[in-house]
């Protein structure tokens, strides 16, 4: 009897789930109701990743590298700058000399004078790429070099005037150019290539300099087809990414501060029940350690700092430069998903912490320790028992008064 009871009272319960309060549809009535699904199963892995415990070899080996290179993507990191080629629309000056008067440019009369040489007009390179010079007819200038243009045009003349030398001045340079672009710099615009090269940091700061600090920038280079991205204090601490920019190079300086998540059993100020939040860095580069503290630290009556998780895309170079077994991948995918974990039982594991940069968009996730599920189960059994309780106590009480009513 009493077990009916039991039963009855326990279904009771259940019923009267529905008419709890809540801030929407029950998860179960949203699956039941679609018409049409396609679900993993819970316990499928949705994404395989790699797990890597934070350690001397990891520290050693991640680095704060950026989302993209320079010195990768396009070379030219070292060396000498670029060779500035004529373009179409630059305006070329073609100086012609001959050894003696009485040539094809110099009349005999004309022996007092104190130089054998005529100058030429200004020319502007024009769309088919070419200039015009006398008696050496259309020359090919686009493309080439001012001493390949010389060559040629006294190639050209060695049979007509007396010892021909050709000097090729660059009047107005129009087409050796590189944009700026973005509303972090203070003058956005196109800029000249000096003769002796321009880095990208010499282009930005003809542009007048930046508005916003330096970590929270990052440069896109596009040339041609080609395009890649670097954090700006990259172009700073690496040298090699500071590569020379090349005619018709496009640079978009933009800002996105540098944010990681933080989420599980972690405080901030005046929290003890865990915290899910968004962070700024707010400098050039933090620290593992750095942004644990940022999130206000291990909840001590939550937090298990031996499972300490940090969630990233590493390149695929860092992994196999650790040795991690990457066969389930496929051979192309640049960027795989990585779980780092910090032991922060360990004593030694604070230093590891400090040498580990953070990137952008990563995701720290602190567990909860096992006693804490426990100590949640129970509470939940205490609340389901006492209600039961509470409710037959209830039915007693009522059953008794109806009595004394008929009574």
């Amino acid at each position: 009897m009493r077990g009916d009871i039991f039963c009855a009272l326990f279904g009771v319960l259940l019923a009267g789930c529905n008419a709890l309060p809540t801030s929407g549809p029950n998860p179960y009535d949203i699956s039941d109701s679609a018409a049409a699904s396609l679900t993993n199963h819970r316990d499928t892995v949705v994404f395989d990743y790699v797990l890597l415990d934070i350690n001397r070899v990891v520290v050693e080996q991640v680095t704060d590298i950026g989302p993209g290179s320079f010195f990768k993507t396009f070379g030219a990191g070292h060396g000498p700058a670029p060779v500035i080629r004529v373009g179409v629309g630059d305006v070329v000056q073609v100086s012609i000399f001959e050894s003696s008067a009485g040539g094809l440019f110099i009349p005999a009369e004309a022996g007092v004078r104190p130089g054998n040489f005529v100058t030429l007009p200004p020319q502007t390179v024009d769309r088919t790429g070419t200039i015009s010079v006398p008696y050496a007819g259309l020359v090919k200038a686009a493309g080439r070099s001012l001493p390949e243009i010389q060559r040629d045009v006294e190639t050209r003349l060695a049979n007509r005037a007396i010892e021909p030398q050709v000097i090729v001045a660059l009047a107005e340079q129009n087409a050796t150019e590189v944009a700026v672009v973005g509303d972090v710099v203070v003058a956005a615009n196109k800029f000249r290539i000096r003769p002796s090269g321009d880095r990208v940091l010499d282009i930005i700061s003809k542009a007048g300099g930046l508005k916003y600090p330096g970590y929270e920038l990052f440069v896109t280079l596009q040339r041609g087809k080609q395009r890649a991205t670097v954090y700006l204090p990259s172009l700073v601490n690496k040298p090699n990414e500071n590569i020379y920019v090349a005619p018709g190079d496009t640079l978009y300086v933009y800002r996105e501060q540098q944010k990681f998540v933080a989420v599980g059993a972690l405080s901030s100020v005046g929290q003890t029940s865990g915290l899910t939040g968004l962070f700024a860095f707010e400098q050039e580069r933090l620290s593992l350690n750095e942004a644990v503290a940022k999130a206000g630290g291990l909840l001590d009556n939550r937090a298990n700092p031996g499972q300490v998780f940090l969630y990233r895309m590493e390149f695929r170079e860092t992994l196999e430069a650790l040795g991690a077994n990457l066969s389930k991948f496929p051979a192309d995918l640049r960027l795989i998903p990585t779980i780092y974990r910090a032991n922060f039982r360990d004593p030694s594991s604070f230093f590891f912490a400090q040498g580990f940069p953070m990137r952008h968009k990563d995701v720290i996730y602190v567990s909860n320790a096992d006693s804490v599920e426990v100590v949640k189960f129970l509470v939940y059994l205490r609340s389901i028992t006492s209600t039961i309780a509470g409710v037959s106590d209830d039915i007693v009480v009522t059953r008794n008064s109806i009595r004394a009513l008929r009574d």
